[in-house]
């Protein structure tokens, strides 16, 4: 007989909420959605997303998470509060190697990973102490039991980006991503994919997978390994401690989805580095369900550059891309008159961390004023892919690079006002010199 109660977990206030917040970046957010023919909005399950963008000053250290959950909140709660505790404590120092903050990041997964899974002990003592006779299995399908696999099946994908020194870290499991957006030489701004999506579109993953011994045709066709899509999380313990109750699974020679990160860095920062976005999956799949184009991330970089022009702040920004794209999927189904009964979509979180892209509404600009060429253009990190390939044609999970272009760029128009002398224009001044150097500089202005 079994003397203890289930008691499902719930979402609190995390510790992370209390770090120092980064200024120079903003978050938009939107629950999921479960679209419905009257128009009332109905969340198919709590808000599953989670994030930190914290800074410290004292140690010259700018971290951001961006957390995307699945089946509940157990997992998404405790790595979030867990992952800083990894990352903030004295794990870095500035003689470290690149290759020695990649394995800090590294040991920060994989130790969140298994604190994690001691954290669930409990709940595999519970389950074990269920007296469910032989004759009689339809009692595992008991709500007590069915809420304790429910924990059990907690999971969540991660992005991590870490600016340490004046150097950019990413690290990454599951499907969320993180997006370099510069510009090269001519002031074409450039997207670059710092992650790699884990997942069964992703033939290097598939690949993984087939040489553990698992039949993976059925896999790429319905995109879903277990209760996820994911090929690699943190948490989840259903679909890796018991991976061999699994149908699909039970084969595999080694265990199928994993904690084990990818990684990139370091990544010097320099002027050309316009801004980093870090987003759920939520929503870039709301983009490849709605936009015909393939280009998702360039569309998602330019979203942003349109709202950098209009918004005074941040968190503006962040927050109408996401609306942007939240009811760009809505109106999609609208106009497809309901045929989808199913039509939903998930969570979504972005976070924007601003270089220095010209934000003119901002109360307190601290960026010149300048006009970049609205041309996009995108390049995707394969598993494989090393810092040097930034200009090259990413891997066969990938689309690669391409590019988009909109309207021709145009002269921004100065204010007639007096500007108070103690206002210095010495960053104007560099940027009126390098485009004159290279013969960009508008009609009618020379200094």
């Amino acid at each position: 007989m079994r003397s203890q109660r289930y008691v499902p977990s719930h979402q609190s206030k995390s510790w992370t909420d209390d770090l120092p917040v980064c200024k120079q970046s903003g978050v938009g957010f939107s629950t999921n959605q479960v679209y419905r023919e009257d128009g009332n909005r109905q969340e198919e399950h709590s808000f599953e997303d989670r994030n930190f963008h914290t800074k410290l000053d004292a140690e010259n250290l700018f971290l951001y998470g961006i957390f995307d959950g699945n089946e509940g909140q157990r997992a998404v709660d405790f790595c979030v509060q867990r992952m800083p505790v990894e990352l903030l404590f004295g794990q870095l120092n500035p003689s470290m190697s690149d290759e020695e903050i990649k394995d800090a990041l590294r040991q920060a997964f994989l130790s969140v990973e298994k604190s994690y899974m001691d954290s669930v002990l409990d709940l595999l003592a519970l389950r074990a102490s269920f007296d469910i006779p032989e004759v009689a299995p339809f009692f595992k399908e008991s709500q007590e039991m069915m809420g304790i696999n429910s924990e059990l099946s907690s999971g969540t994908a991660v992005a991590i980006a870490l600016i340490y020194n004046g150097k950019l870290y990413v690290a990454n499991v599951g499907n969320c991503r993180v997006l370099l957006c510069y510009t090269d030489t001519n002031y074409v701004l450039r997207v670059k994919q710092l992650t790699v999506d884990h997942d069964l579109k992703n033939e290097d993953e598939l690949l993984r997978l087939s040489q553990f011994g698992i039949n993976v045709d059925k896999m790429r066709e319905s995109c879903v390994i277990g209760n996820q899509s994911a090929t690699r999380c943190l948490g989840n313990y259903l679909i890796k401690g018991e991976y061999k109750d699994m149908q699909d699974l039970a084969m595999a020679t080694h265990e199928p989805i994993i904690a084990e990160p990818d990684i990139v860095g370091g990544i010097p920062i320099e002027e050309s580095h316009r801004f980093l976005l870090l987003m759920s999956a939520g929503l870039y799949k709301c983009v490849e369900e709605t936009k015909t184009t393939d280009q998702t991330n360039q569309y998602i970089a330019q979203c942003v550059v349109e709202q950098f022009r209009v918004q005074g702040t941040l968190n503006g920004v962040a927050q109408s891309v996401v609306d942007k794209v939240a009811r760009l999927h809505h109106d999609s189904y609208v106009t497809d008159s309901f045929t989808n009964d199913g039509m939903k979509r998930e969570d979504i979180t972005l976070i924007v961390r601003n270089f220095n892209y010209p934000m003119p509404n901002a109360k307190s600009p601290t960026v010149p004023s300048i006009t970049f060429n609205p041309i996009v253009s995108s390049t995707v990190l394969s598993a494989h892919s090393t810092l040097t390939d930034t200009y090259t044609t990413a891997g066969s999970a990938h689309n690669g690079t391409s590019s988009v272009s909109t309207a021709k760029a145009q002269k921004v128009a100065t204010p007639n006002e007096r500007i108070k002398s103690y206002v210095d224009c010495n960053e104007f001044y560099k940027y009126v010199k390098l485009a004159k150097a290279k013969g960009t500089l508008p009609d009618g202005l020379d200094l």
